[in-house]
């Protein structure tokens, strides 16, 4: 049984620094750690219950193999914070047909991430 203390999602971003720029200013994400000097330097950023590390170049195009699902507060304040930030919001805020409230927007790199919000009388906030 393999017992998982921590985790995080590794990014290989074109760009370091606008990819940095991205999910450190943009998207606001807080920083865990950094380490190593220069553009190539790696920062590890709070992604929620785990944790994006920026970190290296990537050695071609995104795939869109990678998706990143971030639970937020409010998806209409998001959307607000993120247009204010010249983020380009691929899809604005919709309820699905699940219930959930989800928008969508890419990264510097194409990687495609829904914000989602989960809202109060969902499944997913209770037990029956």
């Amino acid at each position: 049984m393999v017992h998982v203390l921590s985790s995080r999602v590794l990014l290989r971003p074109a760009d370091p620094e606008r990819s940095r720029a991205f999910y450190g200013k943009a998207l606001g994400l807080e920083i865990y750690r950094e380490f190593g000097t220069g553009p190539e330097r790696g920062t590890v950023y709070f992604l929620g219950g785990g944790f994006l590390e920026v970190s290296g170049h990537a050695a071609g195009p995104a795939t869109g193999t990678l998706q990143l699902w971030l639970q937020v507060a409010d998806a209409a304040e998001a959307h607000q914070e993120l247009l204010a930030h010249g983020v380009e919001v691929l899809r604005e805020p919709v309820q699905e047909p699940w219930g959930l409230i989800e928008m969508w927007i890419a990264d510097p790199d194409g990687h495609r991430i829904v914000l989602t919000q989960v809202p109060a009388d969902h499944p997913l906030r209770y037990r029956p």
